[in-house]
């Protein structure tokens, strides 16, 4: 309550979130805030589904995530400590849609970082003799010690994890690119299965667009470098950065790599839940390429816990700032960390770890579901708000726009066109109606709540003092 009092009476640096992050920290997490299980793993999916064509599908998924990208690069020129990339939501709709966009990224990331608990402990019992829940609770106490000591601690863990999974898919695409062009194959250059079953799209164009529907989720993650930007010395520059280095990630580490799998090996011997770069290496006669891979995935998905752990802190603690939140979780300790709000995720983390073992069929089968389209409707309030801060920043000044989103406004409006497209898509595929209807109905609920102090958008839980 002390701090809470001197940060009203005139101390508020104090109270702000350190600038301790360097440009290394954040172009890493940039870099390896998409680089996780969704690749690989979750690529076996939509090969299986789509066949060599999934290049296709990924190629689609990252132009629309780049866009997006680029109007949160723009909009965070124009707003360098706005903390969290939902508060630029914010200033361009109003209040309201701050609290909407705050929430529920920290909801989608709270069911993560219960998933990447998880999955991680599900690979570690299989080394180890102790029980999946133990060990993903071990796991989430480690990443929240590393989060509670600091923001740079946070950064170092994850620079070199991300480190990690860059080495690892450069590595994978030197090795499957110099089989399959010839170099270290017994045989011919392995081209030939991009068309050599049943053709390059198998199952038809439609499965290529209904693949971007399961592809772009393994996509998300990139806009967590805009939170952590607002932690470095220079944010305005650093957030400047990071559409290009997205844009080779993109390019580098999903095309290049998917594509070499598809080459190496044919699509109709990739088996859905098991890493493709395993049946791939496998097929390269690498030996122990199925331990390798366990390592790699392992390492995603402690960087995946960990950057989860640091995002719904500093969404968490910028909520609180707003009045969307108990005005305790703004309390910073003398390193500039919010605990409080770092603790609650982490609580609620471990409720949906617990209801995972408790009630797997119902309860946390709701809470998973519940995040599968809530990336989308994010991305698609980040284009209307960037659509509306760009037309207000013309008309009042227009040399603020110091980063600009390509093919303005038509580029804004393909991107919330693109999103909106996906979103029906999901409705009409059985496999993802589920999820779009439980995020619907979180959706509805975190609007509703935005009601519950009329005459005050979005000031629900602070009553809660």
């Amino acid at each position: 309550m002390t701090q809470i009092v001197e940060l009203e009476a005139g101390h508020p640096e104090e109270h702000r979130l350190s600038h301790s992050l360097e440009s290394r920290h954040v172009s890493m997490i940039a870099i390896g805030g998409i680089i996780g299980a969704g690749l690989f793993v979750g690529s076996s999916t939509a090969i299986a589904q789509v066949g060599p064509a999934v290049i296709v599908s990924y190629a689609l998924a990252g132009a629309l995530i780049l866009m997006v990208m680029r109007m949160l690069s723009e909009m965070a020129s124009l707003h360098p400590g706005a903390g969290s990339f939902t508060e630029l939501v914010r200033e361009g709709l109003g209040e309201r849609a701050g609290f909407v966009c705050g929430w529920l990224y920290w909801y989608f990331w709270v069911v993560v970082v219960a998933i990447e608990a998880i999955a991680g402990a599900v690979i570690l019992a299989s080394w180890i003799a102790a029980p999946v829940w133990l060990i993903g609770m071990v796991l989430l106490a480690l990443m929240t010690g590393v989060n509670l000591l600091s923001a740079r601690s946070y950064g170092e863990f994850e620079f070199w994890f991300s480190l990690a999974k860059v080495v690892a898919i450069v590595g994978f695409i030197v090795i499957a690119g110099l089989w399959a062009f010839g170099v270290t194959s017994p045989a011919s250059p392995a081209f030939a299965n991009l068309t050599g079953h049943d053709g390059f799209a198998p199952n038809g164009w439609g499965a290529v667009l209904a693949g971007v529907t399961t592809v772009i989720f393994a996509l998300t993650g990139a806009e967590i470098a805009t939170i952590a930007a607002a932690e470095s010395h220079e944010p305005a520059r650093t957030i400047a950065r990071i559409t290009g280095s997205v844009a080779l990630r993109i390019l580098l580490f999903y095309l290049l790599s998917i594509a070499l799998i598809v080459a190496v090996i044919p699509w109709t011997s990739v088996v859905e839940g098991h890493s493709p770069f395993a049946s791939a290496l496998d097929s390269m006669n690498i030996p122990h390429a199925g331990d390798i891979m366990n390592a790699v995935i392992l390492v995603a998905v402690l960087s995946c816990l960990n950057s989860g752990m640091y995002v719904t802190s500093r969404v968490l603690f910028v909520l609180s700032e707003k009045g969307n939140a108990p005005k305790a979780l703004v309390t910073l300790n003398h390193r500039h960390v919010p605990v409080r709000a770092t603790l609650t995720g982490s609580l609620f983390a471990y409720l949906a770890l617990a209801a995972s073992v408790i009630s797997p069929q119902v309860v946390f089968s709701f809470l998973v579901n519940a995040s599968g389209a809530l990336m989308l409707f994010i991305y698609l309030l980040v284009c209307l708000a960037q659509l509306r801060m760009r037309a207000q920043t013309e008309r009042d000044d227009p040399d603020q726009l110091v980063i600009r989103m390509w093919f303005h406004p038509y580029g804004s409006i393909a991107s919330a066109l693109g999103i909106v497209v996906v979103l029906v898509a999901m409705g009409f595929k059985a496999s993802s109606r589920a999820e779009l209807v439980s995020s619907l109905v979180l959706l509805a609920v975190t609007f509703a709540l935005s009601f519950y102090r009329p005459g005050k958008p979005g000031a629900v839980l602070a009553a809660a003092e």
